[in-house]
């Protein structure tokens, strides 16, 4: 892991220093996911993010089909009932 300086400026907006921002692969307006862990702050892509949480949760996925469409099909069978 290699340490990088940045600069917290005006309006606590951080400045990244630009190699940082190439290794994460970031450009100005980019959204990023911050998190305070143990006293340390994490930063990164929200695409990573999201990408982490799609493969976390990609077991539970139906085999075909969407979840969304599981849940209409579930949803029309309740109603079907009542």
């Amino acid at each position: 892991m290699n340490a990088h300086n940045g600069r917290l400026v005006s309006g606590g907006r951080l400045q990244l220093p630009a190699d940082v921002r190439r290794e994460l692969g970031l450009a100005d307006g980019d959204p990023v996911v911050m998190r305070v862990v143990d006293g340390e702050l994490h930063i990164r892509p929200r695409r990573d993010a999201l990408k982490r949480i799609q493969t976390m949760l990609r077991p539970y996925a139906p085999a075909n089909g969407s979840v969304a469409d599981e849940l209409i099909a579930d949803r029309r069978v309740e109603a079907a009932r009542d």
